[in-house]
């Protein structure tokens, strides 16, 4: 599954959320992801900003506020997606959130790695039934044992994605290896979860196995938000997608090189023969020195048998680049 994070990239504007919609519409993803935030229920005036970016909140609480959205408007969202042929996910950050989800009947859950350990929730949410995906970003392994230990009774079908909270991601932050590791851990789906602002990690991340993989979205890096340098656009997103599609293609479809017979035509069209390289006269005796290779390779002896002619006797004159044949060799 390949999902694009709106997240608050929407800045609290449902023009602007809508319009993220239209655009992603056309690229390839599956589905879009929101983030659900209701203030009074998630936070407090006590929250202090990751990042200072904002010039129009005195508080993260402030900002948390603008980015509310009505139960109305949330399901407008979601109508806008399934209209669009996407799913819609979203990320809650309170029991109030799961609530307001639930009565739009969203279909998954999405877990950022600061929920992981919020039990409170995770009941909520895993009484739903519906699958639930969990980002692993700020979480130990021994933290996630406990997830999903905690989880695992309610049958949910779970999913969980390797992440790293660094905003944007160095190459040297992705992690790449902990996809493995959580496969074997915990058996589960396992994916990716980028910040790094860019479509490498996802590229990579889905060459190593990937079965989802989830990145944020911006119009363009330079406006205004927490997450748009570790966003990528549009258009990058486009790109993004059609390498996933080639590289799960090519995943799915193996190549077995010991099944070279379609290639015989070619095989003789760029194959070589050998030929001698100046005119040489009967009684000649071959070296190295005489030889050349030359297409097609059904002209004369092949030049991988090159070998066995030398020191071998002309049995008739050649002229320059004439094929060498196996009658041209006295017995």
């Amino acid at each position: 599954m390949i999902i694009a994070e709106i997240g608050q990239a929407h800045d609290g504007s449902l023009g602007t959320a809508h319009a993220y919609i239209d655009a992603l519409a056309d690229t390839g993803v599956d589905a879009v992801k929101f983030q659900t935030h209701i203030a009074e229920a998630e936070s407090s005036a006590f929250e202090p900003f990751r990042v200072k970016f904002s010039k129009q909140d005195d508080t993260r609480f402030s900002y948390w506020k603008r980015m509310e959205f009505t139960l109305g408007q949330w399901q407008g969202l979601k109508t806008h997606c399934e209209e669009k042929n996407m799913k819609f996910i979203s990320s809650p950050f309170s029991n109030a959130a799961v609530d307001v989800l639930e009565a739009i009947q969203v279909e998954h859950y999405k877990i950022g790695s600061g929920e992981i350990s919020n039990f409170l929730m995770l009941e909520k949410i895993a009484k739903t039934g519906k699958p639930i995906i969990l980002s692993s970003g700020m979480s130990s392994m021994e933290e996630l044992d406990k997830t999903i230990e905690f989880l695992m009774p309610f049958g949910n079908p779970l999913s969980i994605l390797q992440c790293t909270t660094a905003y944007p991601t160095k190459p040297t932050q992705w992690g790449l290896n902990v996809m493995g590791e959580l496969k074997h851990r915990y058996n589960l789906p396992v994916g990716f979860s980028d910040h790094s602002g860019d479509i490498f990690a996802c590229l990579a991340a889905t060459t190593l196995g990937a079965e989802i993989v989830e990145f944020h979205v911006v119009f363009d890096k330079r406006q205004f938000g927490p997450d748009s340098p570790a966003s990528i656009t549009i258009d990058q997103t486009k790109l993004l997608c059609d390498g996933i599609h080639q590289i799960k293609s090519a995943l799915n479809n193996h190549v077995v090189k010991s099944e070279n017979q379609k290639y015989a035509e070619l095989k003789v069209m760029f194959g070589k023969s050998l030929a001698v390289n100046k005119a040489l006269s009967a009684g000649h005796i071959l070296t190295g020195d005489d030889l050349e290779s030359k297409k097609p390779g059904d002209r004369g002896i092949p030049a991988s048998e090159y070998r066995s002619v030398l020191g071998r006797e002309l049995n008739r004159n050649l002229e320059k680049w004439d094929f060498l044949n196996a009658e041209d060799l006295k017995a």
